[in-house]
C-alpha cells in the first residue's frame, strides 16, 4: 500500500498538496455546526413572516368585523319581524311595516340562474379556445380583451345596458326594455371573464400527457377536448362557475340601471323586478327605523348566500382532492 501512495506521490505531485492542505485545514470545534446565513438574514425572514401573518390577520379580521357590523345592525328584525316571516314573506312594503323578502330573493336567483345559463357556455367556450384552439398571436390578442371585461365598472355596464340596448329590447319586444332579458344580457358579460379566466387555468393544469395519449388513441382534437379535457378540468370548471355565479348574483349598479325595479315577481322576463342588492341601494338614501334595520337583515342574506358560495367550492374541491 506504501509503494503505490509513493507511486501515487510521484506521478501526481498537486494530488499531494491538496490531501496536504484538506489534512492542515482548521476544523469546527465538536458540536458546533457551519453558519452559512447571517443574523441579518434570519431578521429579514422573520420581519417577512410576521408581515405576511399580519396581512392574513387583517384580511380575516376584516371579514370578522364586516360580518358583526352587519349582524349587530340586522340582527334586530329578525327579532322582531321573526326569522320565517322575513324570509318568507312575499311583500317588501316597509313603509307599511311588511318586511318580507322571499319575492327579493327569487328575483335574485333569477337573474343569477339566467345569466349563468347565457354567459357560462360563452365563458367555457372562451376558455377553450384560448388554452386549446387560438394560436399563440391570437391568444395573445384575444386574452386581453376578455381580461379587459373585468376591469369595466359595473356603472358602465348598466349604462350600456340603459342607454343602448334597452332601447333596442323595448323596439323588438315592446314595453319600456326593462326586466330579465335585459339583465341576463348584461350579467352574461359580466362574468364571462370570472368563469373564463379560470377554467382556462383549470385546462392548462391538465398534464400534457393525457392530451398525447389522446391523440397516440386516435382521438380528435376536438373529441379529445369534450371527452377528455373537459371532464379531467370538471371540478376547477365547477369552482369558475359557482364564483361567476356569486359575482351575479351580487352584482348592484348594473342591475339597478335595467332592472325596472318592481317589486313582484315578474311575470315574464320583459317584467320589471327588484333584486336584494338593488333594494339596497334604492332605499338606503331615506331608510331610518326598522326600515333601515330590514336592509342591514338583506345585507345579512347576501352575506350568508356568498358564505355557502365559497363553503361549496371547498367542498367541491376537497371532494376532487379525495377523488384524485
Amino acid at each position: 500500500m506504501s509503494d503505490e501512495r509513493n507511486k501515487m506521490t510521484d506521478t501526481d505531485p498537486q494530488m499531494c498538496t491538496d490531501e496536504t492542505a484538506r489534512a492542515d485545514a482548521p476544523r469546527p470545534p465538536a458540536g458546533q455546526a457551519l453558519s452559512t446565513i447571517s443574523r441579518a438574514t434570519y431578521l429579514k425572514e422573520a420581519i417577512l413572516q410576521n408581515l405576511f401573518l399580519l396581512c392574513a390577520c387583517v384580511a380575516v379580521a376584516g371579514v370578522g368585523l364586516i360580518f358583526l357590523f352587519v349582524g349587530l345592525k340586522g340582527w334586530p328584525i329578525f327579532a322582531k319581524v321573526g326569522l320565517l316571516e322575513f324570509l318568507g314573506g312575499d311583500k317588501w312594503y316597509p313603509t307599511k311595516g311588511s318586511f318580507g323578502i322571499l319575492t327579493l330573493i327569487i328575483n335574485s336567483l333569477l337573474a343569477m340562474v339566467g345569466a349563468l345559463v347565457l354567459g357560462g357556455p360563452l365563458a367555457v367556450g372562451t376558455a377553450v379556445f384560448l388554452s386549446e384552439v387560438a394560436s399563440p398571436r391570437l391568444r395573445e390578442l384575444v386574452r386581453p380583451a376578455v381580461e379587459l371585461l373585468a376591469g369595466i365598472p359595473s356603472v358602465v355596464y348598466g349604462f350600456f345596458g340603459l342607454v343602448l340596448l334597452r332601447p333596442i329590447i323595448a323596439q323588438m319586444f315592446g314595453g319600456l326594455g326593462f326586466g330579465l332579458f335585459t339583465v341576463w344580457l348584461i350579467l352574461a358579460v359580466m362574468i364571462v371573464p370570472t368563469i373564463a379566466t379560470l377554467t382556462e387555468d383549470a385546462l392548462r393544469s391538465v398534464p400534457d400527457g393525457i392530451r398525447e395519449a389522446s391523440y397516440a388513441m386516435g382521438a380528435t382534437k376536438w373529441q379529445t377536448i369534450s371527452r377528455v379535457l373537459l371532464p379531467a378540468a370538471k371540478i376547477g370548471i365547477i369552482d369558475a362557475i359557482i364564483l361567476g355565479m356569486g359575482r351575479a348574483i351580487g352584482e348592484t349598479m348594473a342591475v339597478v340601471m335595467v332592472a325596472g325595479n318592481a317589486r313582484v315577481i315578474p311575470e315574464g322576463i320583459f317584467k320589471p323586478f327588484l333584486t336584494l342588492t338593488t333594494v339596497i341601494v334604492m332605499d338606503m338614501p331615506y331608510a331610518s327605523g326598522d326600515h333601515r334595520t330590514a336592509l342591514f337583515g338583506v345585507a345579512i342574506v347576501l352575506f350568508i348566500i356568498s358564505m355557502l358560495f365559497v363553503a361549496a367550492i371547498r367542498v367541491i374541491s376537497r371532494f376532487g382532492k379525495e377523488m384524485s
